[in-house]
């Protein structure tokens, strides 16, 4: 590979049970009408400093596609899907409130927050999360040529892993990442698998009404 791969990841808009404090994973409650506007600043924010990228991918949950949808309407082209690119599958929690979730499986959280990789809700672990997610932006960056730009629609959650496999941080390594807040962008300078990737940029804001939300 000559010269690095622009990694541009995008966090989806503001989700209905992002609002109502709810875990997601793999399941999906659509984007807020702030999700929506959210959206369409994300689009112009890409728009104005990236310009037409080389290759758009996306998640295949509704939220990912829904926020991506703002911004290909713009450029005619269509997003690669790639399921590898979803939120971490939480099991029987996704759709609970995390307070719910907080108060039947306290010993469950506790140990997660001091870096155990615990299957949460029976779902996968983070190690596991972080495999699928950092192969496929080893994939899509395989497919253009050295300085490309691919945009990625994602979640919370692999956005966060990505950043610590980039700079190859032992697993839980990105639990030294905050939670991006919705449509906020993150850059990753990908330089192959034995050189040294960069973290350029992390959970920049693209819109006033993004919030801090659970990854997940």
């Amino acid at each position: 590979m000559s010269g690095r791969v622009r990694l541009v990841l995008v966090r989806h808009g503001e989700s209905v049970w992002n609002v109502e404090e709810r875990y997601q994973g793999q399941a999906d409650s659509g984007l807020t009408a702030a999700g929506r506007e959210q959206a369409e600043a994300a689009a112009a924010a890409l728009l104005a400093r990236f310009g037409t990228p080389d290759l758009v991918v996306a998640s295949d949950l509704p939220r990912a596609g829904d926020t991506a949808q703002a911004y290909l309407r713009h450029l005619g082209i269509e997003a690669r899907q790639d399921a590898r690119l979803r939120e971490a599958d939480v099991g029987t929690w996704a759709g609970r409130p995390f307070t719910e979730i907080a108060g039947e499986h306290p010993d469950v959280l506790a140990s997660a927050a001091r870096g155990e990789d615990v299957r949460r809700g029976g779902g996968e672990t983070f190690a596991e999360l972080r495999r699928r997610v950092w192969q496929a932006l080893v994939d899509a960056a395989g497919t253009v040529a050295g300085g490309a730009t691919v945009v990625v629609f994602t979640h919370g959650g692999p956005i966060r892993v990505a950043a610590a496999a980039a700079l190859r941080l032992p697993v839980p390594g990105h639990l030294g990442f905050a939670p991006p807040v919705n449509a906020s962008l993150t850059v990753i300078g990908y330089a192959g698998e034995r050189c040294a990737n960069s973290v350029v940029e992390y959970n920049a804001p693209t819109a006033w009404a993004a919030r801090a939300a659970r990854a997940d």
